[in-house]
């Protein structure tokens, strides 16, 4: 079977990770939770310049950790009479929230749909920086080394779940009926949205990113999006002196330590060719799942979307929109 380049299969199926989880971790992630009820967002909402008949399209503005405003796009069906479900569509790294289109279909469904735009990726969010060292490229490295509430993806992270508290507080929004979804980095955040939003019912969790960084290191694969890691180390720590701090501290930003605390019906998909999300660190998160989980495995596939896939997401996220035929909690 592939992907021996990394474990076989009887190891993934088993494997807990190797980055290391802070002691302080749940203490960290409830303070920042504690920040979020304390924020004011400032939520801004303006028409776009896109429209389609059965759907307003808007730009969703607020303001999350650190004052930074954030952008998501956001459409909600027009003949809608009562709430119904919702999805939060996460981009890939050094991305956006894309083309108006390529929500449409949800939003036909009956969902309410926001895509995210990432702080400084490749929307129109705000990264207000603040952080000393290399911010030339690299967002999981942005803020290492110093006060972890500084590191960019604890902005990111709660980002996710102050959109879900906004989304899941709109008119046209059920909020038992809430999914999340994303491929590579998407993937990781619809993992930590559901997390630090636990009424998220569905989590489709595409070949996720920001997982196990340290098993990316000891099987040499800190290349392509982890490439920053080894970077850092060139720049920071060129004889490995504090490799073991540095681990650890990244180990809060490690979404399979916060995978745990996930409600919500998953589905991951993995590839056992992926070389840019080593298979090993994509199980580290799967493992650690404690609801109703499910994999898609695909032994001949790399980091990208197989033959049908889009449309067993689609189904998957779209009996939402059909109350009758879930449940939840």
């Amino acid at each position: 079977m592939p992907a021996m380049f990394d474990m076989p299969m009887e190891r993934l199926l088993d494997y807990q990770g190797s980055n290391p989880r802070p002691a302080d971790f749940a203490e960290f992630w409830a303070a920042g939770l504690a920040e979020l009820d304390a924020l004011d967002p400032t939520v801004d909402r303006k028409p776009a310049t896109f429209r389609v008949p059965f759907a307003s399209c808007e730009d969703l503005y607020f303001t999350g950790v650190g004052g930074a405003r954030v952008h998501a796009k956001l459409l909600r069906p027009t003949a809608q009479r009562r709430p119904g479900p919702a999805v939060l569509m996460f981009h890939a790294y050094a991305q956006s929230a894309g083309d108006w289109t390529e929500k449409l279909a949800y939003a036909s469904m009956g969902f309410t749909v926001a895509a995210l735009d990432c702080r400084g990726q490749g929307g129109t969010s705000q990264d207000v920086g603040g952080v000393a060292g290399n911010t030339l490229r690299g967002h999981i490295v942005r803020g290492l080394g110093g006060d972890p509430r500084r590191l960019l993806y604890r902005q990111i992270y709660l980002d996710t779940a102050l959109l879900a508290r906004i989304v899941m507080q709109l008119d046209s929004v059920d909020d038992r009926r809430v999914a999340t979804l994303g491929r590579s980095q998407g993937g990781a955040l619809a993992l930590a949205c559901a997390a630090l939003e636990p009424r998220v019912a569905r989590i489709a969790s595409i070949m996720p990113f920001l997982s196990d960084y340290r098993r990316v290191w000891d099987i040499d694969l800190a290349r392509d999006g982890y490439a920053q890691l080894h970077e850092y180390f060139r720049l920071y720590d060129p004889l490995h002196e504090r490799e073991e701090e540095l681990f650890t501290q990244l180990g809060y930003i490690d979404v399979q330590h916060l995978c745990s605390r996930i409600r919500g019906r998953v589905q991951m998909t993995i590839g056992l060719m992926d070389t840019i999300c080593p298979p090993s660190t994509q199980f580290a998160a799967y493992n650690k799942i404690t609801a109703e989980k499910a994999l898609l495995l695909y032994p001949d596939f790399a980091h990208e979307t197989p033959p049908g896939h889009s449309d067993r997401v689609f189904q998957f996220l779209a009996e939402l929109s059909r109350p009758g035929e879930w449940t939840a909690d």
